[in-house]
């Protein structure tokens, strides 16, 4: 690699990687606000919330990487524009092939990272995100409740405890279940225990009673107890008999599915959508890189004429992200639409290149200008 491609591949790839750091922060300080709550109505330690917003970050990073590509290669072109290099590059002889190659060295590299996020990382950081939640969710009664307070755990589930005793039990038990409008319980103890075998925790209750209530119904039904045991996992919204959601299955598992699973043959569509979303998320880098190198790439003497170059890229790659968003939506209603995911990125990225290499961007070679001679007296 020549010096000026080291440059240029110097420019780009610190630019690129200030983006991405910079876009990820942003969003994911705008995600983290949102799980704030585990430290403050649910007690969980800073450790926990920050692993718990961090299993989100390949998700973002899939989706943020192919945008920062494109605004570092839009920056690291207006710069050399900007300071008159691509000009000097063209009077030296570079030619469009030579400045082509570190802009496609950072697009292959980027494309490769989305590709890695999208099929193993993403969806490994989303199962163990979801298993971390389950376990903050089951245990609910040593980080979450307080003695005295009524503690909305859940839309619709009310726990509340009057006081802990010295052993650790909890006295003055009620729970109120409202999640089901079909099935509202309430539960009523004297006194109740944590429990744990196999990785399940429970809540041992004593002495109590269950009212259950049927809608339309002025009578409740009430079903007296010495000993009652409840699965904590059960309050959360999802519980730990929950079936995978697609997005937390591997692709093995979205590329051979097992058609007997009542959730498989229930979203058949959402499967379809996201294992074709994840092969076809890093065209997308491909296709941003090429699209803005083909907008900048010719030296301008005006910066006008970039600006221009500028709004023309941002729009092409808002269409083709937009009309890929479209055909996602598409293919998860008919598998006719599959091949419409990969000709998205794929007419973004043969479009770029057709521009750069057929519509004659070139770097014209200046000639140096001749000095007068001067005429003999």
């Amino acid at each position: 690699m020549s010096l000026v491609e080291a440059y240029i591949l110097r420019i780009v790839r610190s630019s690129f990687l200030v983006a991405l750091g910079v876009l990820t922060a942003v969003i994911w300080v705008t995600q983290a606000l949102k799980e704030f709550d585990l430290l403050t109505t649910k007690g969980q330690s800073l450790l926990v919330f920050l692993g718990v917003t961090a299993l989100g970050l390949p998700a973002l990073v899939m989706v943020i990487a192919p945008i920062a590509l494109f605004i570092a290669v839009l920056y690291a072109l207006n710069k050399l524009n900007g300071d008159s290099e691509l000009i000097v590059m063209s009077a030296a002889g570079v030619s469009p092939l030579r400045l082509l190659r570190p802009f496609a060295t950072v697009t292959v590299v980027v494309t490769l990272l989305v590709g890695a996020m999208s099929l193993y990382i993403m969806p490994w950081s989303f199962r163990e995100l979801r298993e971390l939640v389950m376990k903050i969710r089951a245990d609910f009664i040593t980080h979450v409740v307080r003695e005295g307070t009524f503690t909305t755990l859940d839309q619709g589930f009310i726990f509340h405890y009057r006081e802990r005793g010295q052993d650790g039990a909890l006295h003055g038990i009620l729970m109120e279940d409202r999640r089901d409008p079909n099935h509202i319980s309430s539960y009523v103890a004297d006194s109740g225990q944590t429990w744990s075998s196999d990785d399940n925790n429970y809540l041992v209750l004593n002495n109590g009673s269950i009212q259950r209530h049927q809608p339309g119904s002025k009578d409740a039904a009430i079903v007296a107890f010495q000993r009652y045991a409840l699965d904590l996992a059960q309050f959360g919204s999802e519980g730990e008999g929950a079936p995978l959601r697609p997005r937390e299955r591997s692709t093995r598992e979205l590329m051979h599915p097992d058609l007997n699973d009542p959730a498989v043959k229930f979203q058949e569509g959402r499967y379809r959508s996201e294992l074709h979303d994840r092969f076809s998320n890093p065209l997308y880098a491909l296709a941003f890189g090429m699209i803005a190198f083909a907008a900048l790439s010719q030296p301008r003497t005006t910066r006008s004429g970039n600006w221009k170059a500028m709004v023309s890229a941002v729009l092409a790659v808002a269409a083709v992200r937009g009309a890929g968003f479209a055909a996602s939506g598409f293919v998860a209603k008919s598998a006719a639409w599959v091949p419409a995911e990969y000709a998205v990125p794929l007419a973004g990225l043969l479009g770029a290149l057709a521009y750069i290499f057929g519509s004659g961007i070139t770097l014209p070679r200046l000639k140096p200008a001749r000095m007068p001679v001067p005429q003999a007296a």
